[in-house]
C-alpha cells in the first residue's frame, strides 16, 4: 500500500491551495468568497427574499455591509421553519442551485433531537479537498516511509444512508464515503460491513475482533470512543499497548471534545508518543483543522467556501439565556481581537446562510487566523453573572485531576437557578471525598474566571458534587441510544436534559 499513501502526499501537495494566508488578506478572501456564494445563489428563493442581485451590485467596499444588512442571524429552528423543511418537501432552487439530494443528521448533544443539514456537491468537494490538507500536515513532518503503508481507522457513525422520499439522510460519514474516490478506500478502515452498523456496541466488538489484521498508522475520531476503542483492544487481548497490536499508529486526528483530559488515558496505551492534531468539521461545514504539529490551534479555513462571521459573547449581544440580541449584528474576519470569545456565524455553499453553529471559538493568532474551541453558547453556567465558559470548567477539571494524580472522569453540571448553584455530577473517584474535590475545582475555577470569583463570594452558592459509579455517562449515552459517532455528553445541562438525567439516575439508584 506505500505506492498509494506516497500518491496520496504528491497529489495533496499538487492540488491543494495553501491556507497560511495573512490576516492583512483575509477580508479580501473572504469578500471574494462572499460575492461567489450569492452569485451562485441568484435564482434561489432566499436570493428573492433578501435581494441578492442588489447586494451583488452594491459597492465593493460595501458588499458584506450591504449583506449583515439585508440578511438576519438564524438559529437551526429559525432556518429550518422558513427553509430547509421546503427542501425536504423535496423543492428546488430553495437556498441553494437545483435540489439537495443529502442531509446530514447532525447529533448535536445528548438530549438533543437530530437535525436534517443540507450538503450540497459543493459542500462535499469542499470536504474533500480539507480533508486532503489536513494528511498534507503529516507529509511535512518527515515520517517513515512504512508509514506510507498504513490505513486510516476512523471511529465514526454508521455510514448507512437512508432514502426518505426524494433524498437520502444520515450521519456525514455516510454521505463522504459516499463519495470517496475508490483509491481512497482502499486505506480506509474499519471497511463497510462494520461502518455500516448502526449499533456501536455491535461496532465496537467487531473492530476488537478484527484490529489484529489491520495495519493502523492513523486513528480519527472524537476521543472519547477512539480511547475506549483503544481500551477495548488492549484489555481483549491482554498485551501491554495499543503499538503490540498497531506497531506502526502514530497520529491521531481528533476533535468534537476536549483532548487534553485523555492524554493521560493514551499515554497509558501507547509504548511511544502520537502526534495530535486538531480539527474543527461538523455536519456544517469543514472549519479549521491544525497545519502545525508544533503549535496549539487550528487554522480557519478562509477559501473553502464558507463566509465566516463573530457575534462577540458578552451582554452586549447576548441575553442570560444565550439568544441573540441582534438578529443583524456581527464582526467580520478583520474586527476580530485575539483571546476573547466569538459565536461563530456561518454562510455557505451548502444554502445555509447567516447561520449560526452554537459554538465559541478564541483567536489565538489573529495574523495566522489560528483559533480554539472555547465552548457552547447553550453551555455556559450563567446564574447570576459568573459567565463560565466550558474552556473555564475543562481547565478547571484538568488541572486539579493533575494535581491530586487522578484518572480523568466525564462529569455533567445542572444550573439550579432558584437555589443558586451548580450542581455536578461526576464518575467516582477513589482516595478523595466529593466534597473535598469539588472544593478543590471551585477554588481553581475562582482563579480562572474573576467574574465567578465575585459572584461566588456575594451571590452563588458552593457547588454540591454528586459522585455517580463508573460508566455512568456511558450507560446514560445508551439508554438514550447515543453511543458513538459525533455523540458527547454535554458539560452543563438544559432543563429537558436534566430531566432525563435525573430520571435515569434515579431509576438506577444513583445517590
Amino acid at each position: 500500500m506505500i505506492y498509494i499513501g506516497k500518491f496520496i502526499q504528491q497529489t495533496t501537495q499538487a492540488i491543494i491551495p495553501p491556507v497560511r494566508k495573512r490576516a492583512v488578506n483575509a477580508l479580501q478572501i473572504q469578500k471574494k468568497t462572499l460575492s461567489k456564494l450569492i452569485r451562485k445563489s441568484l435564482l434561489t428563493e432566499i436570493s428573492f427574499e433578501y435581494n441578492f442581485d442588489k447586494i451583488l451590485k452594491s459597492n465593493v467596499g460595501d458588499l458584506i455591509g450591504k449583506f449583515q444588512e439585508k440578511v438576519p442571524i438564524s438559529t437551526y429552528d429559525q432556518f429550518h421553519e422558513l427553509w430547509i423543511k421546503r427542501q425536504l418537501s423535496g423543492e428546488e432552487n430553495i437556498t441553494w442551485p437545483s435540489k439537495i439530494k443529502h442531509f446530514a443528521l447532525s447529533s448535536g448533544t445528548t438530549g438533543s433531537p437530530s437535525k436534517r443539514i443540507p450538503v450540497s456537491n459543493q459542500m462535499i468537494r469542499s470536504f474533500q479537498m480539507s480533508s486532503l490538507g489536513q494528511f498534507n500536515v503529516l507529509f511535512k513532518e518527515d515520517l517513515p516511509l512504512s508509514f506510507y503503508k498504513c490505513q486510516v481507522l476512523t471511529i465514526g457513525g454508521s455510514t448507512k444512508l437512508i432514502k426518505v422520499d426524494g433524498y437520502l439522510e444520515g450521519d456525514l460519514s455516510g454521505i463522504l464515503r459516499k463519495h470517496t474516490p475508490i483509491i481512497a478506500r482502499n486505506i480506509t478502515l474499519p471497511g463497510q460491513y462494520i461502518t455500516d452498523k448502526k449499533d456501536f456496541q455491535e461496532k465496537l466488538e467487531m473492530i476488537v475482533r478484527d484490529a489484529p489484521k489491520w495495519d493502523v498508522g492513523v486513528m480519527a475520531g472524537v476521543p472519547t470512543w477512539c480511547v475506549m476503542v483503544m481500551e477495548e483492544i488492549v484489555s481483549h487481548y491482554k498485551v501491554n499497548s495499543i503499538h503490540d497490536i498497531w506497531p506502526n499508529f502514530k497520529v491521531y486526528v481528533h476533535g468534537g471534545v476536549y483532548i487534553d483530559p485523555y492524554k493521560r488515558r493514551l499515554e497509558n496505551l501507547c509504548q511511544t508518543p502520537l502526534v495530535f492534531l486538531d480539527t474543527y468539521l461538523a455536519s456544517e461545514g469543514y472549519f479549521a483543522y491544525q497545519d502545525r504539529i508544533d503549535l496549539i490551534g487550528m487554522k480557519l479555513l478562509l477559501n473553502r467556501g464558507i463566509f465566516f462571521e463573530f457575534i462577540p459573547f458578552n451582554k452586549g449581544y447576548f441575553d442570560t439565556n444565550g439568544d441573540l440580541i441582534n438578529r443583524y449584528k456581527a464582526l467580520t474576519i478583520d474586527e476580530i481581537e485575539e483571546n476573547k470569545d466569538y459565536a461563530i456565524v456561518i454562510s455557505t455553499n451548502s444554502g445555509l446562510w447567516r447561520y449560526i453553529l452554537g459554538d465559541l471559538i478564541r483567536f489565538i493568532d489573529k495574523n495566522e487566523m489560528r483559533i480554539i474551541i472555547s465552548g457552547r453558547i447553550k453551555q455556559t453556567l450563567n446564574i447570576c453573572g459568573e459567565h463560565l465558559t466550558l474552556d473555564n470548567l475543562n481547565q478547571a477539571v484538568k488541572e486539579t485531576f493533575e494535581n491530586l494524580s487522578l484518572r480523568y472522569a466525564e462529569y455533567t453540571i445542572i444550573p439550579n437557578h432558584e437555589g443558586q448553584i451548580h450542581q455536578w455530577y461526576m464518575e467516582e473517584q477513589e482516595n478523595i471525598e466529593a466534597s473535598k474535590l469539588i472544593e478543590l475545582i471551585d477554588q481553581k475555577i475562582c482563579f480562572l474566571n474573576d467574574d465567578y470569583a465575585y459572584v461566588r463570594k456575594h451571590a452563588l452558592n458552593r457547588p454540591i458534587l454528586t459522585y455517580i459509579p463508573k460508566g455512568g455517562v456511558f450507560n446514560f449515552m445508551k439508554s438514550l441510544n447515543k453511543l458513538g459517532a459525533q455523540n458527547k455528553m454535554p458539560r452543563v445541562l438544559n432543563k429537558q436534559q436534566a430531566t432525563e438525567w435525573l430520571n435515569f439516575i434515579n431509576s438506577v439508584h444513583i445517590k
